[in-house]
């Protein structure tokens, strides 16, 4: 009875060392699914929308933009302001406003309305109070991401990024470009960088930093430029090809740690040592 209690202790052990070492490989994978079918259902809802509706959203958002330029505490909203954020771009109802590419780290992320903590857990949020996503002169759109989550990379990796890489908002079938020209390590209530120019069309990226510590912000800002050929839009087929990876990779695991329990009882081989 003894022996038998070891031997199930250490395959226990076994089985939750692998789990611990694997588990922010196969949780990367699995939000990077969930990412990529609420990209795919929100280029979905935009097909199936006809284009007077699209264009009189993205007139919307672009009115709010302007209403944006004569309010001096942009970043503080009222219960009436935030109803209203709410409802702009929100096409599929599940409050993306359009997502984000950034070739150079191969980040594809769904940009949600506000920076709540249940949105940075499974993609970017937009910064309330800043322009909408929808480009234009006088706009500077800012959204937020988190970096070091055990369960997603999100943006865990634009510190990589350096002046002249390009990064793509898509929203409502348009394709927004922009170029970095300014990298900065900030405070958190240290804001006026995210201030808006007239006459300019900025985006920033905004992360904490140094990783792991967390008491700075860095600033990644691009200014608009003519599009690129940035490849093909997400399509729900492109984006089946992660799940099956995923389940390949779990199955493997499934079958190593079988066949180790299985031989470890089979052969009594810790037995001999115990």
């Amino acid at each position: 009875m003894k022996k038998h209690l070891s031997t199930i202790i250490l395959v226990s052990v076994l089985v939750v060392g692998l789990s611990l070492l694997l588990y922010p490989t196969l949780s990367d994978q699995w939000n990077y699914y969930h990412q990529s079918r609420a990209i795919a259902g929100y280029e979905k809802a935009v097909e199936n929308t006809d284009k007077k509706d699209i264009e009189k959203m993205l007139e919307a958002a672009h009115k709010y933009n302007k209403k944006l330029l004569g309010k001096k505490d942009r970043l503080k909203m009222s219960d009436e302001e935030r109803e209203e954020y709410n409802k702009l771009l929100d096409i599929s109802g599940n409050s993306i406003m359009g997502y984000l590419e950034i070739p150079c780290i191969d980040a594809t992320l769904p940009i949600y309305h506000g920076t709540d903590e249940t949105v940075l857990q499974v993609g970017i949020g937009h910064i309330e109070g800043t322009s909408l996503p929808v480009g234009g002169a006088g706009t500077h759109c800012v959204v937020s991401g988190h970096r070091g989550l055990v369960s997603s990379k999100l943006f865990t990796d634009i510190d990589q990024m350096v002046d002249g890489d390009i990064f793509m908002l898509k929203v409502l079938g348009e394709t927004y470009t922009y170029q970095v020209d300014q990298i900065r390590i900030v405070l958190p209530d240290e804001l006026n960088d995210l201030n808006i120019s007239e006459g300019q069309d900025y985006v920033t990226l905004v992360t904490c930093t140094p990783y792991g510590v967390n008491t700075h912000r860095l600033l990644v800002r691009g200014h608009r430029i003519a599009n690129e050929d940035a490849g093909p839009l997400v399509t729900e087929d492109a984006k089946q090809v992660k799940p099956l990876e995923v389940a390949v990779v779990v199955g493997i695991i499934i079958l190593i740690i079988y066949i180790i329990i299985y031989k470890l009882i089979k052969d009594k081989f810790l037995y001999r040592f115990l």
